[in-house]
């Protein structure tokens, strides 16, 4: 609907300036100022005062009887009138609209988009497999799932995708050092009863091994690593098979971690496939032959400044080995035989190489346009950034683990007696803590502009009163409470199969009519969302929506309205609401409690 009524008033408005002889370019159409009762405004005025030699409030009343006479003369279904506010155009809707706002929003699946035949695969966290997953890299993860449900919600066919490097120095490392220490070797237990705490040992146990040990053994466990390398790079089974268990061990416990967020994927990508089956060499054949390509410093490179990049890509070492990049080409020259889309999360330290990505793949002869890059910055908790060195540093478990504990904490000093009476069971709050304190985490983190830096702060993440996911969390719990009291009290709650009947119209308060037209918004959040793969302008649209609920909530009663059908149309308000907060807060990852 808000999609349908916007497309109206623009077209309103671009008839009523070609009539005046205007230019059509700029209409200026917003959200208007929040003192503004209005769905949509134009500040054209502005743009225009100069050109007419007139104020804007003086330009926007005659652009207003132009646009008034375009109403007139034209065939709108949701656009009714045009106001002059000031300088502003304000756009008024009809009765339809609202209407026709309330019976979708009924439907629980409310704010999915049609079907755009369209594949999308989206590739996210990616992260090495030598440890648990740290805090300062769980913004990926997080951001990759956010981006992949926005797509999936606004019609896209999508798969979730983590690229496995099974091929590099550090799993060659990592292999080595599994291979040549035992238990008796290693300094400390590990930190926490899941495999990859356990590995991350051996990890750690090689590094230390090959800065402090004597040059002559640091030599000969130099020599073991590279064969490991060549092992993979020649096509050695055996080679493979020990890497493969080194690798599939520690990523079994990294996938426990992320699946408490939760973020799933459909396939793990391994590097090492595009060695085996010769695409990595073929790639590194036909760059050979590009005109782009140099001989230089005992490997060869590729001379991109033609893109505006001043550093060479390496891609072939003198020993014939590989690099992760050559291998990463391949992998994205798969994407496209397989995929209409290819989007990968990244973090800021990539951007270069995403850069020199893309414009290698262009030189192979690729649709670069069809590849998209989301570039994070990184999460930092109070004390200052965080670092992976060695393995070491906060871990995204012990983040979560805080975040329930928090949450719990929270969630029964507001119970005050609820569960001596039996209202709310431990259960029920041991559930409420996992979803409010892993959804503050998701949320804070999500809802801020994916390239600004984040310092992740307890206080504000679990507030309850302030634009939090708690805070948005609460008003699903709110809706859900208002709908189970109807139903025990045989009220039946509006569906959109149901006989019940629900009127708009009877929805007559500024608070009801401004959280409907916030409703009415949802799809085209999730559009514009989608198509600038950015997850946190969804997270804004639901603090701005438990906001408008709030209100309603505060003023308008539902179960003791007047009239039985003023009771109905709040209803089917409350319903909408929970849909869309409900669906708004899955594409961010975060739960919606049935009560809090």
């Amino acid at each position: 609907m808000f999609r349908q009524f916007r497309s109206e008033v623009e077209t309103a408005l671009a008839d009523a300036l070609a009539s005046l002889d205007l230019p059509t370019d700029d209409l200026g159409v917003e959200e208007p100022p929040e003192e503004m009762d209005a769905t949509l405004a134009s500040s054209a005025s502005f743009r225009l005062a100069g050109e007419l030699g007139a104020a804007p409030p003086q330009v926007a009343e005659e652009l207003a009887a132009a646009v008034e006479a375009t109403i007139d003369d034209g065939d709108f279904e949701y656009l009714a009138d045009v106001a002059v506010a000031g300088p502003y155009l304000n756009f008024e809707t009809t009765d339809a609209y609202l209407h026709d706002t309330l019976a979708a929003g009924v439907d629980e699946e409310y704010g999915a988009l049609e079907d755009r035949d369209t594949s999308v695969v989206v590739e996210h966290t990616s992260a090495n497999p030598t440890g648990p997953v740290h805090v300062g890299r769980a913004r990926n993860p997080i951001v990759g799932d956010a981006v992949a449900n926005v797509l999936e919600l606004a019609g896209y066919d999508v798969e979730r995708h983590y690229y496995v490097n099974d091929a590099g120095r550090q799993m060659a490392v990592f292999t080595w050092a599994f291979e040549t220490f035992d238990e008796d070797d290693l300094e400390d237990p590990p930190a926490r009863d899941r495999i990859e705490y356990d590995l991350v040992r051996y990890y750690r146990k090689g590094n230390s091994y090959l800065e402090e040990a004597d040059p002559e053994d640091v030599e000969a466990a130099e020599a073991e690593i590279q064969s490991i390398l060549q092992g993979l790079e020649a096509g050695d089974e055996e080679t493979y098979e020990r890497v493969g268990t080194v690798v599939d061990q520690v990523l079994s416990g990294m996938k426990e971690c992320l699946a408490r967020l939760p973020a799933d994927f459909d396939e793990f990508v391994k590097e090492t496939r595009f060695m085996r089956d010769g695409s990595t060499d073929e790639i590194a054949e036909r760059l050979r032959e590009s005109d782009h390509a140099v001989y230089e410093e005992d490997a060869w490179q590729l001379e991109l400044d033609e893109w505006g990049i001043d550093k060479n890509l390496v891609f072939l070492r003198s020993d014939g080995t590989s690099l992760y990049t050559t291998r990463d080409l391949a992998h994205h020259e798969w994407k496209f035989e397989n995929y209409d889309r290819a989007v990968t999360v990244l973090g800021e330290d990539h951007k270069l190489q995403a850069n020199q990505l893309n414009a290698t793949l262009e030189i192979l002869g690729n649709d670069v346009s069809r590849l998209e890059n989301v570039i994070y910055s990184y999460v930092n908790l109070p004390e200052g950034k965080m670092s992976t060195r060695r393995g070491t540093g906060v871990m995204l478990d012990d983040l979560l683990d805080e975040a329930i504990d928090r949450a719990r904490e929270e969630v029964e000093t507001r119970l005050d007696d609820r569960i001596r009476d039996d209202d709310l069971t431990e259960e029920d709050v041991e559930r409420i803590a996992h979803q409010v304190g892993i959804g503050a985490v998701r949320y804070d983190v999500v809802s801020k502009q994916p390239a600004k830096a984040i310092t992740f702060e307890w206080d504000r993440a679990l507030d309850f009163e302030a634009q939090s996911a708690p805070y948005v969390q609460y008003v699903h719990a709110r809706c859900c409470g208002i709908l189970e009291e109807a139903d025990a009290e045989g009220v039946s709650v509006p569906s959109p199969t149901g006989d019940e009947s629900f009127d708009a119209a009877a929805l007559e308060t500024d608070e009801a009519r401004t959280l409907l037209r916030e409703i009415a918004r949802f799809p085209a959040v999730i559009e514009e969302s989608a198509s600038d793969l950015k997850p946190h302008v969804v997270a804004t649209y639901t603090r701005e929506l438990a906001d408008a609920y709030n209100s309603f909530y505060r003023e308008c009663p539902v179960l003791s309205a007047e009239t039985d059908e003023l009771r109905h149309a709040r209803l089917a308000l409350v319903c909408a609401s929970k849909h869309a907060v409900a669906n708004a807060l899955s594409v961010l990852g975060v739960e919606a409690p049935e009560s809090m």
